[in-house]
């Protein structure tokens, strides 16, 4: 219950930073980075929260539920442009493949010339 309830805590604490200072990210997001700070610091030992996070990871897929049954609720506006979404999606990965290529090639060839 422990880890449990660290979670939750730095989940509810992010929520409060985000609404109080008005900032642009997500207050779940705020409350992971501040977590994971506290785990670098020691501050929060990873045995008093492992078991928590082990249970909710193995059954990660259930909180995929709503979110998938949401999107069936679009099915035709999907329908409709499923086109553009494909288009999209594809030229995306293609982008990040080719810039991802080019700076591994870049950074290769920098490595090479420097002997290393």
């Amino acid at each position: 219950m422990l880890g449990f309830a660290i979670l939750l805590g730095f989940n509810f604490l992010g929520y409060v930073i985000q609404l109080s200072l008005h900032l642009p990210l997500p207050g779940n997001v705020i409350g992971l980075i501040l977590f994971t700070a506290a785990l670098f610091t020691k501050l929060v030992k990873l045995t008093w929260v492992e078991e928590a996070a082990s249970l909710l990871t193995r059954h990660m897929m259930l909180f995929f539920i709503p979110f998938t049954v949401g999107v069936l609720a679009f099915i035709p506006i999907i329908g409709a442009n499923w086109l553009a979404i494909c288009g999209g999606t594809v030229g995306a990965t293609v982008a990040v493949l080719v810039v991802t290529g080019w700076v591994s090639s870049k950074i290769g060839q920098e490595s090479a010339k420097h002997g290393e």
